[in-house]
């Protein structure tokens, strides 16, 4: 994909992600999601926050919370508590179209936030809500291959394995098979348990116990 299609996949993802979250229930907005700590509501605040500028971005520092994780998921409570839903919903499609991206990161970045978390969302309330298999994996290559932002702790998890698509022709790493759809394996590099059932292949046992 070239940074065009990269940014079309973003909008119709962000589409997607609100067209949900404006058919959810007060009590599903409360639900856990799949960040561990997070409700659906604190991940869908934080997504409106996917275009934050500079000024932004030093005003989220002042609330240091002694990590960037525990800094970030504070910002997102924080909006989730001053927003109404329609607000945080708003504030999503507003970023449709944007080609601005938060500061320290890219566009392939900002395309891994938004393909997950919508995941995040979607999966602990049992709605389907798609994942094109070749943005996600753009964003697998991205999350795999990343020097700065850190890479996550659950990609030099799996950092060992051979990593095998099964609904397209990706691939990554060496090193024992673990084969799945191309969905399933973004959501794997960046810790998301609920991939493993999907798992199959001479390494998904070792996988399953790391």
């Amino acid at each position: 994909m070239n940074r065009d299609q990269i940014w079309q996949a973003i909008d119709a993802q962000r589409t997607a992600v609100a067209d949900l979250l404006e058919t959810l229930t007060d009590e599903e907005w409360r639900r856990p999601s799949l960040c561990d700590g997070w409700t659906v509501r604190d991940v869908a605040a934080h997504l409106t926050l996917q275009e934050m500028g500079p000024s932004a971005a030093l005003g989220m520092l002042r609330h240091w919370r002694g990590s960037m994780d525990r800094t970030i998921q504070h910002a997102a409570v924080r909006r989730a508590t001053a927003f109404t839903t329609g607000q945080i919903v708003a504030g999503i499609r507003r970023t449709i179209g944007s080609r601005r991206h938060n500061v320290g990161v890219t566009h392939l970045e900002t395309l891994a936030d938004i393909l997950v978390h919508g995941q995040d969302i979607a999966v602990p309330l049992g709605r389907q809500l798609d994942m094109p298999v070749d943005a996600a994996a753009v964003a697998a290559t991205r999350v795999l291959t990343m020097k700065f932002p850190p890479p996550l702790p659950s990609a030099r998890k799996v950092a060992g394995f051979r990593l095998v698509a099964t609904d397209t022709s990706w691939t990554a790493g060496d090193g024992p098979e673990v084969r799945a759809p191309m969905a399933a394996l973004l959501l794997l590099a960046c810790g998301r348990l609920t991939a493993l059932p999907q798992l199959s292949g001479d390494g998904a046992a070792a996988v399953l116990s790391s």
